[in-house]
């Protein structure tokens, strides 16, 4: 069933058109995900389809009845009511507690914040979620999302693009985040200069189908695409060929993806960064450190040991709280531990990128201040200038001239990523670096990053950013350690889930009218359980990070000993050795898990 109709829908603000006579439709079923850069007008386009909009031009036509459900990014809440009032509205208090698929909702949502609690006193983030938890508890036949997943950690992404998944409703969504907009969507729609282009499939579809358009239309290609017009060529010249045209498409696609280097070449990366840093980057010792400050607050490192050495490209991962800003404030000087040591190598030239936005002149122009750190830099083997790179990242022609006190929040974050790598760092610390960047700007500041060689530690939600840009994970887990991730963000989510279940049965009280025996012996045994299998699970997790530990100074000496293939050849296969280990290490650790949760 057709749900909206857009007909030659035309809308402006100034004297450049965000949609000029765009024609298009949601059907039921159909799941939709918008992309396109900052200021292009994806919101424009779902505020006429939510109907929060009236077009300047052409027509949008809802279903009769038709229930549409919707979160913006700024919300209607009345700061004085409730939390619960907002989120839940009349229903009574045994309707919803007694209701599996609220409490799911109000459990992954709103499970740190009390229904009772004014919305007025909520912070930005919490006011959020508030927002999608009532949108998803209501029953719509359309619900439309812009940018959902702000202020959601890696976890709650997960549930949230599962739950959609499992809807029945049509489905509109505004993001920055490539995962989701994967597992959620199966159309794409990209607003461009004024227009809607269609694609069937998520964003690995679309950005495969734009790849081949792009390699279609470009007249010099470099050998790979030559060789795939040859071949579209001769598909044309005769009946034989165009039956087998599907198959084609498909060893085509495989041939290409075969061919394609990896993003990074990490042997030579690594050597750069050990010849500009040293052996030495940050080294913790027995560090005991507590959010806020000595003593206060949740604690986040107790007696921790861990190394970040030259080349490593680590991404932090916890839950929203669990300290992740902390850690970096701690390797950037700016706090202090309460015990333990730091050791900060001699030759490390920090940059270290906070969520909260430098202060920077309102009066100067954008180029100036970038220009005013350095106006040339080498990344990998090129020399960008300070207006090639801030191209590059977004700010073209006359954009590089503007006034910074007119820059808008995502433009101010792209030119303070880019005054930081003008600086020539060879540490990064970068906390949420994709806030408020369109999908272009992730893409240029992903390759960007490729070619830097250094040591990298990244916190983000955005799992598409941190698995592309990231070579290994690391954890914040609640027992105050940084736990390494061989399986990176799923094995994250494996091991929460499994923490969860530990939780929840060790809180289970024993039955009711219980025997004197089954009172003194249930607990005691159920505890020495979880303490043992917690105790097998922290041996098997340090030996996977020695094991990783082992395989970092591997790849440093093979760095420094390129030219002697003997010894490489050693080396190779002592790599070879410790993959095999860690495979069995992680077959054991998971089978533990497995059993722990069954």
């Amino acid at each position: 069933m057709n749900l909206v109709n857009l007909e030659s829908v035309s809308l402006a603000y100034g004297p450049k058109p965000l949609l000029d006579d765009v024609s298009l439709g949601i059907e039921s079923g159909d799941r939709i995900g918008v992309v396109g850069r900052n200021g292009d007008g994806k919101t424009t386009l779902v505020s006429l389809i939510a109907g929060t909009v009236a077009p300047h031009g052409g027509r949008v036509t809802h279903t009769r009845g038709l229930r549409v459900g919707v979160v913006a990014q700024a919300d209607d809440m009345e700061p004085g009511l409730t939390v619960g009032e907002v989120v839940l509205g009349e229903r009574a208090e045994h309707e919803w507690a007694g209701d599996q698929g609220i409490r799911e909702i109000l459990g992954n949502l709103l499970g740190d914040i009390e229904l009772q609690a004014r919305v007025g006193e909520l912070s930005g983030g919490e006011r959020r979620r508030s927002a999608l938890a009532r949108v998803l508890i209501g029953e719509h036949d359309l619900i439309v999302l812009d940018e959902p997943t702000n202020h959601l950690d890696i976890e709650a992404i997960a549930w949230l693009a599962g739950h959609l998944a499992a809807r029945r409703s049509a489905l509109l969504v505004v993001t920055h985040d490539r995962w989701f907009l994967d597992a959620v969507s199966t159309r794409t729609w990209e607003v461009v200069d004024g227009a809607v282009h269609r694609y069937e499939g998520g964003y690995a579809a679309y950005v495969l189908a734009k790849a081949e358009r792009a390699r279609i239309a470009q007249a010099t290609e470099d050998r790979r695409q030559n060789l795939m017009r040859k071949e579209i060529a001769w598909l044309r010249r005769g009946p034989p060929a165009r039956t087998s045209k599907p198959k084609f498409r498909i060893d085509a696609a495989q041939a290409l993806i075969a061919d394609e280097p990896p993003p990074r070449n990490t042997v030579e990366l690594v050597s750069f960064a050990s010849a500009r840093l040293g052996k030495t980057v940050y080294d913790l010792d027995e560090v005991t450190l507590h959010a806020g400050g000595p003593g206060q607050g949740p604690l986040v490192l107790d007696r921790c040991t861990f190394q970040f050495g030259p080349g490593d490209r680590l991404g932090l991962i916890g839950v929203n709280g669990s300290g992740k800003s902390s850690v970096l404030r701690l390797l950037a000087d700016a706090v202090r531990p309460d015990s333990g040591r730091v050791v900060r190598g001699r030759t490390v030239r920090l940059a270290h990128l906070s969520q909260e936005l430098a202060e920077l002149d309102p009066n100067r122009r954008v180029l100036e201040t970038v220009e005013e750190i350095r106006a040339f830099i080498q990344v990998g083997k090129r020399e960008w200038t300070a207006s090639q790179l801030l191209e590059r990242l977004g700010f073209r022609g006359e954009a590089q001239w503007k006034v910074i006190g007119d820059l808008s929040g995502g433009e101010r974050r792209r030119l303070q990523v880019l005054r930081l790598l003008m600086d020539d760092p060879n540490v990064l610390l970068l906390d949420e670096p994709t806030n408020d960047l369109d999908i272009e700007t992730l893409n240029e500041l992903e390759d960007l990053l490729d070619a830097w060689p250094g040591t990298l530690v990244l916190v983000s939600h955005d799992r598409y950013f941190l698995e592309r840009v990231t070579d290994r994970c690391v954890a914040l887990l609640g027992d105050g350690r940084l736990s390494l991730l061989p399986g990176g963000v799923d094995e994250y989510l494996q091991r929460r889930s499994a923490g969860t279940a530990l939780t929840a049965r060790a809180s289970l009280t024993t039955p009711s009218a219980p025997t004197p025996q089954q009172t003194a012996a249930a607990p005691e045994r159920s505890a020495k359980e979880l303490r043992e299998a917690q105790k097998e699970l922290s041996r098997l997790e340090r030996r996977l990070e020695r094991i990783g530990e082992q395989e970092a100074t591997l790849h440093a000496a093979m760095a420094r000993s390129a030219s002697d293939y003997g010894r490489l050849a050693e080396m190779d296969a002592e790599l070879k050795d410790l993959a095999s280990q860690r495979q069995s290490v992680e077959v054991e650790w998971m089978e533990l898990a497995e059993r722990l949760e069954g």
